[in-house]
């Protein structure tokens, strides 16, 4: 008789999160539970030849295979580059004046209050 384990399946969209508890017959695979959850019916967009999936944050192969406890994430692309957008915000915030312009760190007020003696 094959066993059943217990999995949580996870898809977080901007603006809410979906959390599927389920059965599963021990020796799953992520790609089988996630078929079995009826997931992707719900939020068609979802490609598991594109998004990344893991188990408890960490990145896993489709052919994993689940333990019983395990939480399975379906990741969204990004949609930014998180470099790119760290090298905006520190560009930003040297033109209005946060941060230090030669260095990139923060401003040192005693800096400014040195040279005005």
């Amino acid at each position: 008789m094959i066993e059943q384990i217990s999995i949580e399946l996870v898809y977080a969209l901007p603006t809410e999160q979906t959390l599927i508890s389920l059965l599963i017959d021990e020796n799953s695979t992520v790609e089988q539970a996630i078929m079995e959850s009826g997931i992707c019916q719900q939020f068609p967009e979802i490609d598991l030849n594109v998004n990344k999936v893991g188990i408890w944050n960490k990145a896993v192969k489709l052919q994993q295979t689940v333990h019983d406890g395990d939480r399975i994430e379906i990741y969204r692309p990004l949609i930014a580059d998180p470099k790119e957008v760290r090298k905006r915000r520190a560009e930003k915030a040297k033109q209005e004046g946060r941060a230090d312009k030669v260095t990139g760190g923060r401003v040192n007020p005693l800096r400014g209050a040195a040279s005005k003696e």
